[in-house]
């Protein structure tokens, strides 16, 4: 059965496409048509591309790339690609069939090559103060640590530069600036966490987003469900990180913009923490939002996070 539904997904994309596919090479004097995989991504290559580049994602702000479903759109978009950005790490788990459906003959860069990685854990407590804890999958999240994303910056760089020479000093520039920035960045981040009381560093979230994030500065991050937002959440997961706010008086659940917030406002008030607002983890913001850029994503989530750990 889960054979015959993948063909009639392959044929349906291919059958949506409705034309040929053109050259992958753009003349000079038009833009390089780079697809992204999504939000978060398509910011870093818009950097790095400047004005030589058009970048268009598949998954857009506010969404969530571990559920989508593409369309024959989707298909279209990455036929007439130039070069495709993937994070990799198991994070688009729709991609490769996307890839085929679309016969696009555009090189695939995968961004995060070159990370040191992470296990998967998903973190919740027993009655008996044990965890469980999953190390035979690897957390796609990379971008949450700042470090990290200069990699990601690194392997975009080498990758317009690769289908575009002529401008490959340009992109080399972008991304030297540009990394300059994440330095700062990373900077503040570290002085931030360090200005919260250790007692106060322990977060609860939608699902476990924040792992390279917690292990690169110091915050403990627990989620009711796994590195995907796939996963269900059991009622004894709930129940027991319920009991983990009371035992260890976690001072804050956040709630993550591509999440159903239900579940967390039930988590805090059972719980007796309070809601310490809305983190962006999978996706940025729209552009009106707080979150409309990778630099700002960061910088959102470490106010949200020091204006409820910080006391006074």
């Amino acid at each position: 059965m889960r054979g015959t539904v993948r063909l009639a997904w392959l044929v349906g994309l291919i059958l949506g496409l409705g034309f040929s596919l053109p050259s992958r090479a753009a003349p000079d004097a038009e833009k390089i048509r780079a697809v992204a995989s999504f939000s978060i991504l398509g910011d870093l290559v818009r950097v790095v591309g400047g004005p030589h580049v058009a970048v268009t994602n598949l998954v857009g702000p506010d969404s969530d790339a571990h559920g989508f479903s593409p369309s024959p759109a989707d298909a279209k978009k990455l036929a007439t690609a130039d070069i495709v950005f993937v994070n990799g790490l198991g994070l688009e788990g729709w991609l490769d069939r996307l890839i085929r459906a679309s016969g696009t003959r555009a090189p695939v860069v995968v961004a995060s090559t070159g990370v040191k990685t992470i296990a998967a854990v998903h973190e919740h407590a027993h009655a008996d103060g044990g965890h469980d804890h999953d190390h035979h999958a690897v957390d796609p999240h990379a971008w949450q640590s700042v470090a990290n994303v200069r990699i990601y910056v690194a392997n975009i760089r080498d990758g317009l530069a690769k289908v575009d020479p002529a401008h490959a000093e340009a992109y080399r520039a972008a991304a030297e600036a540009y990394t300059a920035q994440l330095d700062e960045l990373d900077q503040a981040v570290r002085r931030a966490v360090e200005k919260i009381p250790p007692e106060n560093r322990r977060i609860i979230t939608t699902h476990d987003a924040f792992g390279y994030f917690a292990d690169a500065y110091g915050l403990r991050f627990i989620a009711p469900q796994g590195v995907s937002t796939e996963s269900e959440a059991s009622p004894r997961d709930i129940a027991a990180i319920i009991r983990q706010i009371r035992r260890e008086k976690v001072p804050a659940v956040f709630l993550e913009n591509i999440s159903d917030p239900r579940q967390m406002e039930q988590i805090a008030r059972e719980g007796g923490a309070r809601i310490g607002g809305r983190v962006y983890s999978d996706a940025l913001s729209g552009p009106d939002g707080p979150a409309a850029t990778y630099l700002d994503m960061m910088r959102s989530n470490l106010r949200a996070f020091d204006a409820a750990l910080t006391p006074g």
